[in-house]
Order: structure tokens, then C-alpha cells, then sequence
């Protein structure tokens, strides 16, 4: 079985060969390459040769094409800081009140160029590949977490409380067309699985009811997008999830990617039967600033929590920082490449 096999025979439920890894690790693909973050967001190859020269390394099964938070923002028209060595970021919200809503226009996503870069990045290692590697594009935001970029977070937050509800839903239908139309991109550009975040919407921020009300039957609508693409669809949401996991679940999402702050053990009764659990090792407090033997606890403890399920796949809780020392993933990988 090859790393592609073993990432979708864990998403479908299957057991695998052994324990299959994806690495949400592109600020450390990049670093390693010697490749600025501003080349990266706008150059496909640059992107693939990254991750390409990543595996060869690190011997991993499955490739997260990831580039910032802020990519449908910045496409939809949100003003975007673009730093030379960091990932891009809001530097203001594309709208200053929800009522104008109203005049959003269509926007091509696909004309923007790191959506161009992602998608060609995509071609490249499929083609680069052959079907030995899983490439999961992540398609940037899920509708909440989109609509808050546009808005503003903190508007968005009182949006919720005041605004008309017709106009939260008008907000929310225009971000999943946006969100859905990078799903046909990528999956058209040959990605093996679909994934958005959508971490604004987890308990850290909002309560359970709101994720319930204004975050999960957006979920669900990207979902069914993914399913009808043929594509398995990933969720991720930062912070501790253990209050809507049952709701995450729900989705119908065939994986989900939580961070660090998910108790393990809850999550491994609640998912190991229905979704396959991605993660969830502290990307800067162990992979970042451990020691490779705490990396080897870490990753075995992990490991043993979901011995009995084929559904799981390891990787960090969110994306690995650049600065992470080789060693401490080389541990991590090996660490799971030996257990049985």
C-alpha cells in the first residue's frame, strides 16, 4: 500500500498497512527550500518543488497544499498585508457594515493569483506523484470563518447578536459560493481530498448554539459539495472542539482535524467509529520547541489512543512553524513508521 493508499483507506474506515501521516507543514516546506513566503503564495512550482523535496526527506504519505488564512478573503477583495517571510494576512475587512451585503458582486476566484498557485501547485504533484502521495488541497475558509474575514471579526461577532438574520444568511450564502467554487478548482486541478478550516467557529470564539445556528449547516452544505465532487472532505477548527465535536461529526465530513487543545481520549470515544480523527500533536510546543524524546512520547501516546480504529491519521494540531527543527519531525514519523 503507498502513502496515497493509506490516507483514503483511513478516511474511508480501512485499515491501512500502517499508521498513514499527513503533514500540515508548509511554512516548514518552504523555509527548507529556501523559498520566501511572498514566492511561495505566487508560484506553483515553487509551492510543489517545496513539498515534493519535503517527502523525499521526511517520508510522509500525505501533502497539505496550504498557503495562508486569508486566500478567498483577499480573492473576494478584503485588503491583504502580504510580508516577504510570513503568511498573508487581513489588514481590514472588505465591508463596513452588513448591509452591504447587498452590492457584493461575483468575483473569479480563479483569477486570483494565489488561487492560480495553489491550483498549479496541485497539477504539479499529482503529475510529479503518479498516485504514490495523497495531495489534500485545502481550499482556504469554510463560509463562517470566510464571512468573518470579510466583516471583520469583531463585527461579525456583533453581526450575530443585532443584525438582521436575512442579512447573516445573505453574508453566509455568498461566502459558500466562494468556499464551493475553490472546491471545483481543486478538484478539478486533481486533489485526492478537499478540506477548509473554519476555527473562528469553535467554542474559543463563539458558543456552541451559534456554531450549531450560523457555522454547521454551512459545514454541511460544503460537504455535500465535497461529496458530490468525489472528493473526501476534511474540517478543521482550532481550540478545544470538545463542545461541538458531536455537532462536527454531524457534518458528515470524513475527517476531522482538531488541534492540541481536544482532550484525546474524548475524542477517540466519540470518532472512532464515524470520522476519522486528524492530528493532533502541539505543532510549536512539541514539534517546535520539544526534544525529539518528547516528540517519541507525544506521538507514541497518540498513536496507542487509536490503535483500535483505522480511522486516524497523524499529523500536527495545526499548521508546523518554519523554525521546526528537522530532527523533531524526522522523530515523529519514524516514531510512527515503528509502531505496530
Amino acid at each position: 500500500m503507498n502513502g496515497r493508499g493509506r490516507i483514503l483507506a483511513a478516511l474511508r474506515g480501512e485499515w491501512p498497512d500502517h499508521v498513514p501521516i499527513m503533514l500540515h507543514n508548509f511554512l516548514m516546506a518552504a523555509r527548507e527550500n529556501g523559498v520566501s513566503m511572498s514566492r511561495f503564495r505566487q508560484d506553483g512550482r515553487a509551492i510543489a518543488e517545496s513539498f515534493i523535496r519535503a517527502v523525499e526527506m521526511y517520508g510522509y504519505d500525505g501533502i497539505v497544499v496550504d498557503i495562508d488564512t486569508v486566500t478567498l478573503a483577499g480573492a473576494a477583495g478584503v485588503p491583504v498585508d502580504m510580508p516577504d517571510d510570513l503568511p498573508a494576512r487581513p489588514r481590514g475587512a472588505l465591508l463596513g457594515s452588513i448591509a452591504e451585503v447587498r452590492d457584493l458582486e461575483p468575483v473569479r476566484i480563479e483569477d486570483y493569483p494565489t488561487v492560480e498557485a495553489a491550483l498549479e501547485a496541485v497539477t504539479i504533484l499529482k503529475d510529479h506523484f503518479r498516485g504514490e502521495v495523497a495531495v489534500r488541497g485545502n481550499c482556504d475558509q469554510a463560509p463562517f470563518a470566510l464571512a468573518a474575514l470579510l466583516r471583520g471579526l469583531e463585527d461579525w461577532l456583533l453581526d450575530l447578536t443585532q443584525a438582521e438574520e436575512a442579512l447573516i444568511v445573505r453574508l453566509l450564502s455568498y461566502c459558500t459560493t466562494l468556499t464551493g467554487r475553490f472546491l471545483e478548482l481543486m478538484a478539478a486541478a486533481g486533489a485526492d481530498i478537499l478540506s477548509n478550516g473554519d476555527s473562528p467557529a469553535g467554542p474559543d470564539v463563539i458558543s456552541p448554539g451559534m456554531y450549531r445556528t450560523y457555522a454547521q449547516p454551512w459545514e454541511e452544505r460544503i460537504v455535500e459539495m465535497s461529496r458530490r465532487l468525489g472528493r473526501p472532505y476534511i474540517l478543521h477548527i482550532c481550540g478545544d472542539a470538545r463542545l461541538i465535536l458531536p455537532d462536527m461529526i454531524a457534518t458528515g465530513a470524513d475527517g476531522l482535524e482538531v488541534d492540541q487543545k481536544t482532550d484525546i481520549p474524548f475524542a477517540h470515544v466519540l470518532m472512532k467509529h464515524r470520522t476519522t480523527f486528524v492530528g493532533n500533536i502541539d505543532p510549536t510546543g512539541v514539534l517546535a520547541w520539544g526534544t525529539k524524546a518528547l516528540v517519541r512520547t507525544k506521538t507514541r501516546e497518540l498513536l496507542e489512543a487509536f490503535s483500535d480504529t483505522p480511522r486516524f491519521i497523524l499529523n500536527a494540531g495545526c499548521a508546523i512553524p518554519a523554525e521546526t527543527p528537522a530532527e523533531n519531525l524526522r522523530a515523529m514519523v519514524d516514531t510512527a513508521r515503528a509502531f505496530r
